[in-house]
């Protein structure tokens, strides 16, 4: 190991110590995007195509990285990934021999294990509690996409790990890309200096057509095609309104600079699969009424209906006017976003990458946490058909994957088909959010 591999370790591991945007000494931090030794080694969890999208996405940076090691838990969706990441511009700067390529649903574990400074968990979101917390007790800096759980016993665990990770100094980015995009920190950032005055009520969208399915093969267990099918089972996606609708409710709680106290909602399925309760258990459909502290309101609809009216996007209501969060604010005066707009996802990649090489770190595990529970607090209300608290949910919501660290792809998943073939799907008054 060279000096400059020392420092850079040094750097990565225990320097980070510092305060955000204290001045370092190392060479790492004098070389902000040096060439040769200073690289940043990390490691892919989780194959799929966001996980391969945020891989590129750092290899895109100025940053002088290098991708070690991948797991998923299907080793030839791996495979795949380092074939298509190795190519083109950005072949040099993979080095996965097949003894660093780790399968199984204990596979992260290796890939953590080897040596690496930045760990990307971009896993289904019911397996992410546990891969962060050990990515955590291994002192990595994490970048893990969003949502970070799928229930109140997942966002538990990670907030514990979140204040283990401050305590490490550790950089925690959270895939919530919204948040790196200037038309929406500038707009918001006008909100907050009373540009459309208090702000009284919110509306937030994730309308559109339906998402993607793979079909059963013969060969696999039940739980390998959960897994693999991971979106259509709220144990391991949340449902829509936490997978997708999560962007828009962060947005909103953004806005509002804190977090709901209650929600109410509703929600059901009309199309999704046909009505086919034998190949997805969640929802297509949400609509809930998010109660701020003050008795402000955040109306919200998630849904995936073909032919219906699609919408993405977010609208805050003030005392003096109205605002578009992504780049717009009419009201006593009006303006609109003309800067650049760059691309949130390789935007939050630039930010992470060239903060760490200056030597600073900043921590959005917190509200990466609190945002994914807004999705859960909604998801329980529109499953049991009651207004939940935040406190009680968080404290003593019901746990959707019981033992789910000691799953292995041959283990029966907790969700299982009736004897009719038919997944169990929420009815709302009948749900008991709090089951144990």
């Amino acid at each position: 190991m060279t000096q400059n591999d020392s420092n850079r370790r040094t750097f990565l591991k225990s320097s980070t110590a510092a305060a955000a945007g204290a001045a370092l000494t190392s060479t790492i931090a004098k070389t902000a995007h040096a060439a040769g030794s200073d690289t940043i080694r990390f490691v892919l969890i989780g194959c799929g195509g966001r996980g391969s999208g945020a891989a590129a996405q750092i290899m895109n940076t100025k940053g002088n990285v290098k991708l070690v090691a991948v797991a998923d838990p299907f080793e030839a969706k791996a495979k795949s990934a380092i074939s298509r990441l190795g190519k083109g511009d950005n072949k040099d700067k993979v080095d996965v021999p097949d003894e660093r390529i780790f399968g199984g649903l204990d596979g992260y574990k290796k890939a953590i294990d080897v040596d690496c400074d930045l760990v990307i968990i971009a896993t289904p979101p019911g397996y992410k509690p546990q891969q962060f917390e050990y990515a955590v007790s291994k002192g990595r800096h994490i970048f893990m996409e969003k949502p970070v759980a799928a229930d109140a016993v997942g966002i538990r665990r990670v907030l514990d790990a979140v204040e283990e990770s401050k305590k490490k100094k550790l950089m925690v980015g959270i895939g919530l890309q919204r948040r790196h995009e200037p038309r929406y920190m500038e707009t918001i950032d006008r909100i907050h200096d009373g540009a459309i005055g208090d702000v009284i009520a919110q509306r937030v969208y994730w309308n559109g057509g339906g998402i993607w399915y793979r079909n059963r093969t013969p060969e696999m267990s039940e739980m390998q095609f959960q897994t693999n099918n991971w979106y259509h089972f709220n144990w391991l996606s949340g449902d829509q309104i936490c997978e997708q609708h999560i962007h828009n409710l962060d947005v909103g709680c953004w806005v509002k600079g804190e977090y709901p106290v209650e929600c109410n909602g509703m929600g059901g399925r009309e199309m999704r699969m046909g009505g086919d309760a034998s190949k997805s258990q969640i929802f297509d459909h949400t609509f809930c009424e998010y109660t701020f502290s003050d008795g402000t309101k955040m109306f919200s609809q998630g849904r995936h209906l073909r032919g219906a009216w699609n919408k993405v996007g977010e609208a805050v209501h003030g005392t003096k006017g109205t605002a578009n969060p992504s780049g717009s604010i009419e009201g006593e005066t009006s303006w609109k976003f003309t800067g650049n707009s760059p691309n949130g996802h390789q935007q939050e990649q630039h930010d992470l990458i060239e903060a760490l090489m200056r030597g600073e770190i900043y921590n959005e595990g917190e509200y990466g946490a609190k945002s994914t529970f807004t999705a859960i607090l909604g998801r329980e209300a529109c499953y049991s058909g009651k207004v939940l608290k935040w406190d009680d949910l968080l404290a003593r919501g019901r746990e959707l994957a019981p033992g789910i660290d000691n799953y292995k792809l041959d283990t029966p998943p907790p969700t299982l088909p009736g004897e009719d073939g038919l997944y169990p799907v929420p009815v709302p008054g009948e749900y008991d959010p709090f089951a144990s």
